[in-house]
């Protein structure tokens, strides 16, 4: 079967399309206001932090998650390092507010906005596709 000259060109860019999705995906960062000590922090302090459970460093700074609403980051953020989806992590702070036991945390439409919050707020610990030193955050690596 031959495919006529638009439709190749369409497929093309719909792979490209695919591919910029998925290395957005792969791209997922923490980042952290400077004034946080630490430069890593292991998955499962990750995970406590951002469900709730947890809200000291090991140094005893006090770290306050914040969240994209949704998005390519946002899914792959909670699958890689929470794992779970947009609906369990929601069901999840869900119960934490209803039980007293937390709020949720400051969620934001972009990346762009987060990224301010972050870099203005002390404490604060927030994901992101990626950074520019005009961000004023500093990248957290996850340990396994």
């Amino acid at each position: 079967m031959r495919l006529g000259g638009k439709t190749c060109w369409f497929l093309v860019l719909a792979g490209l399309f695919s591919c910029s999705a998925q290395s957005l995906a792969q791209d997922v960062m923490l980042v952290a206001n400077p004034s946080l000590q630490l430069l890593a922090i292991t998955s499962s302090d990750v995970r406590a932090i951002f469900l709730g459970t947890k809200t000291r460093l090991a140094d005893g700074a006090h770290a306050s998650p914040v969240t994209l609403k949704g998005g390519p980051a946002h899914e792959v953020f909670l699958k890689n390092h929470l794992g779970e989806s947009p609906e369990e992590f929601r069901a999840q702070w869900r119960k934490t507010v209803f039980t007293g036991q937390g709020a949720m945390p400051r969620a934001f439409d972009s990346e762009a906005e987060l990224l301010h919050y972050v870099a203005t707020t002390p404490g604060t610990l927030g994901y992101v596709s990626r950074i520019s030193p005009a961000d004023k955050v500093k990248q957290i690596m996850i340990l396994k």
